[in-house]
């Protein structure tokens, strides 16, 4: 009975409860099972907050009342330590905060039973902190399930719950929905209701939602904690302008099968009526590329210096190595390089409005390559060695952060070798109805909840 819950999105969970087949206590009772089952060999779970949760179900209230769902760690939650998944943190007590973002789910009867697995301080494109060891993509366990949001990503992949937290500063909600298959939809910026105290740089690029697996649970998450009322998605009777961008920031092409697996999705919206067509990037990529640089070394550095305040000379021991060097090697940045990064940005979001004069949306790999492997960007690997493969993975989710766009990765295409491989469409501010819209076209014309890792007892594999 707790595989066959699995199985089903969260709207058909709550409807479990509304018709009394299954209390809201019994339907988080069965999320325990599977995590449980699965979390031995996965590595998805930092926090358990079982008894609380349990009590939480019997009280709850709402649409989803008693539906699952799991916080990333990194995210303020009352009564759940935060550790940010590092060591600095690692005694970290129940937390006393929270924010609008997560009293919304609470409200609409959503149950957290615990916290996710993520890199230090959401600061890689994987999941292999080393606090708590690395996460595994449940396609395949030897690649990672990307990251920040990757423990989130595994949890819904496999059905241990139907939703996840995750949070995107760069790619880290479409990055892991890439790699492991799933929904990831980056709101624009200010789309939502705040999910963090107020910090500058972050209020620049982070945004937050939910993952899972069928589009009416992303389209209901985003009702939820939108900060106005949405607009309906825009209807033409000839179908959608889609531009087809397959250069990354860096002015590269992606990895062949990346590339291939976009222009498959191409071609299925063609096939759906809507007018698709090849476009050079409208914007300066490798501009962009350094700015991203500049403003995620000042995120470390931010750390960094905070640890220093607080914990003296023994921060620099408790970081991670990547987190060390990167806000060290922020500290050579330069007046012209925060102009640069001020400017880069403010011109690439020109150029991304004017183009969305001509497009209703941007179709793009999410990533430059497949799932890496376990290893190859741990957070102690060599320096340069990260910062080179880091920012030809990550070439192309940055863009929306800087510029707040709203954008979205979708399971449309499964990878050669079985492992996911996403496509993103991005849209103008305030797209995300015409995202979902799109997303529940897709949805019908290559269903993808039927695709499950073969580690899910019963279910059939993608």
């Amino acid at each position: 009975m707790a595989w066959e819950i699995g199985r089903l999105d969260a709207h058909d969970q709550a409807a479990l409860v509304r018709r009394g087949e299954v209390s809201a206590r019994e339907l988080c009772e069965s999320a325990i099972v599977r995590i449980e089952a699965l979390d031995g060999a996965l590595n998805v779970i930092t926090h358990r907050d079982y008894d609380a949760a349990l009590a939480r179900a019997d009280r709850a209230a709402g649409p989803m009342a008693g539906v699952p769902w799991l916080l990333k760690d990194g995210l303020d939650y009352r009564g759940m330590p935060n550790r940010s998944a590092s060591r600095l943190h690692r005694d970290a007590g129940p937390g006393d905060v929270d924010f609008p973002f997560t009293r919304a789910f609470d409200d609409g009867g959503l149950v957290a039973l615990g916290k996710t697995n993520a890199p230090e301080f959401g600061l890689l494109p994987t999941t292999e902190p080393l606090l708590y060891g690395p996460a595994r993509n449940p396609w395949a366990p030897e690649r990672s399930p990307g990251g920040s949001s990757g423990g989130a990503a595994i949890a819904v992949a496999t059905g241990m719950v139907p939703l996840a937290h995750a949070a995107d500063g760069g790619g880290s909600i479409r990055i892991p929905a890439s790699c492991c298959g799933l929904i990831g939809l980056k709101p624009g910026r200010g789309a939502t209701r705040r999910a963090r105290a107020p910090h500058l740089m972050e209020d620049l690029l982070a945004c937050d939602m939910l993952l899972a697996r069928s589009v009416r649970d992303v389209e209901w998450a985003m009702g939820m904690v939108a900060a106005n009322a949405p607009s309906p998605a825009p209807r033409r009777e000839k179908g959608l302008r889609i531009a087809v961008v397959t250069t990354n920031l860096n002015g590269d092409q992606p990895h062949p099968d990346v590339l291939a697996s976009t222009l498959r999705s191409a071609r299925l919206c063609e096939e759906l009526g809507h007018h698709v067509f090849e476009a050079p990037p409208p914007y300066d990529g490798p501009a962009v590329m350094v700015a991203f640089k500049a403003i995620w070394a000042y995120l470390a550095r931010d750390v960094l210096q905070s640890a220093r305040a607080r914990f003296g000379a023994a921060a620099d021991g408790a970081v991670e190595p990547w987190t060390l060097g990167l806000g060290e090697w922020a500290g050579g940045a330069a007046i012209d390089d925060v102009d640069h990064l001020f400017r880069a940005t403010e011109e690439a979001r020109r150029a991304l409005d004017s183009a969305f004069g001509d497009a209703d949306a941007i179709l793009s790999p999410v990533l430059g390559l497949p799932a890496l492997r376990i290893g190859e960007l741990a957070p102690d690997a060599d320096f340069d060695h990260i910062m080179q493969l880091m920012f030809d993975y990550v070439s192309y989710t940055p863009l929306h952060n800087l510029t707040g766009h709203p954008a979205m990765s979708l399971p449309v295409q499964p990878g050669p070798d079985g492992v996911p491989i996403g496509t993103m469409f991005a849209a103008r501010r305030g797209g995300e109805p015409l995202l979902l819209d799109l997303a529940r076209q897709l949805e019908q014309a290559a269903p993808w909840q039927d695709r499950w890792p073969g580690c899910v007892p019963g279910a059939k594999m993608g």
